[in-house]
């Protein structure tokens, strides 16, 4: 099963695509959030669409940027496409990283069997 995982900058993307290959599962990473081509996400034609969104604060807490809500809303809006076919949404603010593993494993196991 191939994953694809999309999202704001510093939302989780890396941290949950390495904890679902330590768990076998074929999950990469698409930096839509920086792309002007709306449906990069598609290139590889992935099984799951996976978004992780985040507030500013929770960014800002997580890596040292130096933008603010301007940036955020653009990114935001490069992920319009993906946000709209995605199989799952996750905010990830109030979540640790492995309860987001465990919420993407729960939504496979309950949509894949």
């Amino acid at each position: 099963m191939r994953i694809a995982i999309v999202g704001v900058c510093c939302s989780g993307k890396t941290t949950l695509a390495e904890g679902l290959r330590a768990r076998g599962f074929d999950a990469y990473t698409v930096a839509q959030e920086h792309s002007g081509i709306k449906r990069l996400w598609r290139k590889k034609d992935p099984d799951v669409l996976i978004m992780l969104d985040a507030a500013l604060s929770t960014v800002k807490k997580r890596c040292a940027v130096p933008w603010g809500e301007e940036r955020l809303a653009a990114q935001r809006e490069r992920l319009k496409d993906a946000k709209e076919n995605a199989h799952l949404f996750i905010s990830t603010d109030l979540l640790s990283k492995e309860e987001v593993v465990s919420k993407v494993l729960e939504f496979i196991s309950l949509r894949f069997g």
